[in-house]
């Protein structure tokens, strides 16, 4: 690369936009920690009492909220700087882009959903993602899961999506109605067989609906799904092709639970492990 263009070597990585990465032995590591710790000083917070998990379970909160009103732009302020770091924290993607859809008129009720997510960064401050050097399986997998209806607005879903490369997390999202499962797994498959020089590998795509696995696969379904867009039959396409296979699971294993509504402590502690996300303070000193 030196000798196509101008450049100069500043060696291993290690922060970048606030991203803070550290290589190891071992893996590497990606956080935000003093990125995060910005945020709870800006906000006031700052040794606050921590939260074991960012939302509490089972709360709807609405745009027509009758409480009292609150500083709206220093509500975007907070909620703006928290998306981004989502980038580093997937377990942050369901409830940080929960309480973006009230930025418009916020209340109090919003903003002390915003402090609980805030309270739990505090507690979770040095938490990041981990991608392991040992890792031989390179298989893209994805894990798409959706709630039925759960905002209580406009009656649309919440579709979450993760990627795998591997064991190791490498893409997530968490967002209203669109579903990008299934297009996004073929530009990751295109984009890895191209910096990997081969060819591009069948993409598996885990979802713990039984229906929605029969009808991606079943063209007999067709005459009863018509009302169905057609751009919602993309994945069938590319089931017929090879280009993707889909397998069910059972809720348990459903990774992207995490992605579409509010967990109790248990749940969402033990999805938040097997995506990758650990204590990098610790990682680091072992």
């Amino acid at each position: 690369m030196k000798a196509t263009f101008q450049m100069s070597d500043l060696g291993l990585l290690h922060y970048y936009l606030g991203l803070e990465v550290t290589q190891l032995d071992s893996g590497i590591t990606l956080g935000q920690s003093a990125y995060a710790a910005k945020i709870l000083e800006n906000a006031g917070l700052t040794g606050c009492n921590p939260s074991f998990i960012p939302m509490e379970p089972r709360l709807k909160l609405s745009k027509e909220s009758t409480a009292s009103a609150v500083d709206a732009t220093a509500y975007r302020s907070i909620v703006g700087s928290l998306r981004y770091l989502v980038n580093t924290r997937p377990d942050l993607a369901y409830s940080v882009g929960y309480v973006s859809r009230f930025m418009e008129k916020p209340t109090t009720k919003h903003l002390a959903a915003v402090k609980r997510v805030l309270r739990y960064i505090a507690g979770t401050l040095d938490y990041g993602c981990f991608y392991t050097r040992k890792e031989k399986d390179t298989h893209l997998v994805g894990f798409s899961n959706s709630d039925l209806a759960g905002d209580i607005d406009t009656r649309k879903s919440t579709t979450g999506v993760i990627y795998f490369l591997g064991k190791n997390v490498i893409t997530w999202h968490s967002q209203k109605k669109r579903s990008l499962l299934c297009p996004h797994g073929v530009w990751l498959a295109r984009l890895l067989a191209e910096l990997k020089g081969k060819e591009k590998g069948v993409v598996k795509i885990n979802i713990d609906n039984q229906s929605t696995v029969q009808l991606s696969k079943n063209p007999v379904f067709h005459d009863r799904s018509k009302h169905i867009d057609t751009r919602f039959q993309f994945i069938r396409e590319c089931i017929e092709e090879g280009r993707v296979c889909v397998a069910s699971i059972g809720t348990t294993e459903q990774l992207a639970d995490l992605m579409t509504k509010a967990l109790a402590r248990e749940r969402f502690c033990d999805l938040r492990a097997r995506l990758g996300l650990v204590n990098l303070k610790q990682i680091c000193k072992a």
